[in-house]
């Protein structure tokens, strides 16, 4: 079946501008691919949500090297998935990429699975990272959308400055740009995100240097303002997200991973906050007590 016109412009636009510009990141180097496969592009998919490359970069290459494969991390403790997490944030993802190991070794004899519906029975895997899995490590034909790739065919296609929430139509927006030809659909799914992250940004659009600028509907009109759907980060200092880290930091940096509950963040300026924080962090399994002590998971 031959591909539809905008697929092949788009395809034709954004495949050599995407072999010329992208970014060197680890996951897409061959070597990498080769050593770790599909688990090494899982696990760089769990630390990138939310989290800037730069700052995963560095955790990556030490996760990896201390667990290169997913039969490695099962037989790890929640104690030591925690620290060797560090300060990369939203620490649940830390024990669900555990549980997803598990389920990967115990269930599919440690190989990653292939299958999206097989990767969105995993713990913590949803429709986004189960696609980028299948279309990154695997080659296999599917749309993979990020905030990026949303922003990209709002301007593109629709022709509006941001997006609207997301929504199942964002994969077919995507799978409508996807040429057949199962090698180029992965690099127009790559290529998209790179764009929405290093030329069609939210803000400052460099749209001078842009693949898709004669192809785009939002040039095109004359660049119409939107309202703005993202939603927004909430502050981080003060809150609870605050406390919740710190709580963590210092049982992660204690003897065993485990100190007496009332010297855990005792000079917090909010005791109110701390005690919410610490109780939080028991009821999402990131944190045990017992005895007046409260410790890593086991």
């Amino acid at each position: 079946m031959p591909d539809s016109p905008a697929a092949a412009s788009v395809a034709s636009a954004l495949i050599p501008w995407f072999r010329a510009h992208a970014r060197d990141l680890p996951w897409r180097r061959a070597d990498y691919l080769k050593r770790y496969g599909a688990w090494g592009v899982l696990v760089s998919e769990f630390m990138l949500q939310q989290t800037p490359v730069t700052r995963v970069i560095p955790h990556l290459e030490a996760w990896l090297a201390r667990w290169p494969d997913p039969s490695s991390l099962a037989s790890a403790t929640g104690a030591e998935v925690l620290q060797q997490w560090a300060n990369l944030g939203y620490p649940r993802r830390a024990l669900w990429l555990h549980g997803a190991a598990i389920a990967i070794r115990d269930q599919h004899g440690g190989f990653t699975p292939r299958e999206v519906t097989e990767l969105l029975a995993l713990p913590g895997i949803g429709d986004y990272t189960a696609r980028a899995v299948a279309a990154f490590a695997f080659g296999d034909r599917h749309p993979v959308v990020d905030t990026n790739t949303r922003r990209v065919i709002a301007r593109a296609v629709h022709g509006r400055a941001q997006p609207d929430a997301p929504a199942r139509r964002d994969l077919d927006d995507m799978l409508a740009l996807l040429p057949s030809e199962r090698d180029g659909a992965a690099v127009v799914n790559a290529a998209t995100m790179e764009l929405g992250a290093t030329v069609c940004t939210a803000r400052s659009p460099g749209c001078e240097r842009c693949p898709l600028a004669a192809l785009c509907a939002w040039r095109a009109a004359g660049y119409p303002p939107s309202e703005d759907r993202r939603r927004k980060q909430a502050r981080y200092e003060g809150s609870d997200r605050q406390a919740r880290g710190g709580v963590l930091r210092a049982l992660r940096h204690a003897d065993d991973h485990r100190l007496p509950a009332e010297a855990v963040l005792s000079d917090w300026p909010d005791p109110a906050q701390r005690d919410r924080a610490i109780d939080s962090l028991i009821a999402d399994g990131l944190l045990e007590a017992t005895d007046g002590m409260l410790l890593l998971p086991r």
